[in-house]
């Protein structure tokens, strides 16, 4: 069994293990300050840590949680990651975080259903400021401004809305990281978390290109990103390398493919993501033989990279009924990925609102 397939295969016990947890809840420490971040570290380059040591240089004295997605090991984008997640969280705490935890599985997700996930999380960790990327854009000034107001400011179709004034504060697409912000300010809303004043925004930098990262990844040569990341994350990559152990674009071909041409109509109706059309649109082209193939059958959808995402779903078939069940209970379990050390734990058992804090396991 290939690497892939034991990972995929080790995640979908411990989902449905925490699908069936039930939180604990505890006490807190109000003394000590948490700042979370929420960032994929695929791979940690200088925009997130430059994230990092601006929001550690305001709150030197806080502790700082990356919070870095885990099950199934795909992406918002539905793309495997470059490393799995233990190695993620191994870089981020070498260059300065306190405590690393899982993220929800991204890659079997709506958009809004992990941002509900992630800040179901931010208000499990007790958290105290959030740290996020942006990048500057004419009409963002004043979204920035009424999000750290405390307003309910929304992403709607082609425009973003204040819905605590019923304004329409731009009208248009954001790009990625600014839409993020404006759904974090939405699922925050909706689970009641006062997040008045708790943003930490920090203008992206530039000089950073993630497609000439993955290309030295895949070519071995880092000569032209050596200025783009940590030499940290650099030595561990050249590690991840020499083992064979980059995961980036592989997938459970078997799976997928088993998936699409043998579930029936119902069963691929009910997966998270799929609709009818959907579902009727890869009977009526299958027997598939390829990814290729498979690809090539679906639909387009409103995201650029929606198919990507139907085969990560294709690939850990989970119904949207189940998905549902698992976000109300999210996080049932919070999993410690790497730590700086037994202090930073220690505070960080007394801050969160979770009994449930187990460490990870590979």
């Amino acid at each position: 069994m290939s690497q892939v397939s034991n990972i995929l295969n080790r995640d979908k016990e411990l989902f449905f293990n925490d699908l069936y947890e039930n939180s604990k809840i505890s006490s807190n420490d109000k003394d000590i300050n948490l700042v979370a971040d929420f960032t994929e570290y695929n791979p940690l380059h200088n925009g997130h840590f430059h994230c990092m040591k601006t929001a550690k240089h305001i709150f030197p004295s806080s502790l700082f949680v990356a919070i870095v997605p885990g099950l199934f090991e795909r992406s918002g984008r539905g793309i495997p990651y470059i490393l799995p997640r233990e190695v993620r969280a191994e870089i981020a705490i070498s260059v300065g975080a306190d405590i690393v935890v899982e993220g929800p599985p991204m890659g079997i997700m709506g958009s809004g259903q992990y941002s509900l996930c992630l800040c179901k999380m931010f208000n499990a960790l007790n958290t105290d400021y959030i740290p996020r990327g942006y990048k500057s854009v004419e009409g963002m000034d004043e979204i920035l401004k009424r999000i750290n107001l405390g307003h309910h400011v929304a992403p709607k179709p082609y425009r973003i809305v204040d819905k605590t004034t019923g304004e329409i504060l731009l009208k248009g697409k954001l790009e990625e990281d600014n839409y993020v912000i404006t759904s974090f300010s939405n699922s925050l809303s909706k689970i009641g978390f006062d997040f008045k004043d708790k943003f930490i925004f920090v203008e992206r930098i530039g000089g950073v290109s993630g497609t000439l990262i993955r290309e030295s990844i895949m070519n071995n040569n880092f000569d032209d990103v050596l200025d783009m990341m940590p030499s940290k994350t650099i030595e561990v990559l050249k590690r991840e390398i020499s083992s064979d152990s980059i995961i980036y674009g592989i997938r459970d071909v078997e799976t997928i493919l088993d998936t699409a041409n043998n579930y029936a109509f119902e069963e691929l109706a009910e997966l998270n993501l799929f609709n009818d059309k959907l579902a009727k649109n890869i009977i009526d082209n299958r027997p598939f033989n390829s990814i290729d193939e498979l690809e090539n059958a679906i639909l387009h959808g409103f995201s650029s990279h929606f198919r990507q995402r139907v085969l990560s779903i294709l690939e850990n078939p989970v119904p949207k009924k189940i998905v549902s069940q698992y976000i109300d209970n999210y996080p049932s379990v919070i999993r410690i990925l790497g730590y700086k050390n037994e202090e930073c734990l220690e505070k960080f058992k007394k801050k969160v609102n979770n009994e449930n804090i187990s460490l990870f396991r590979s």
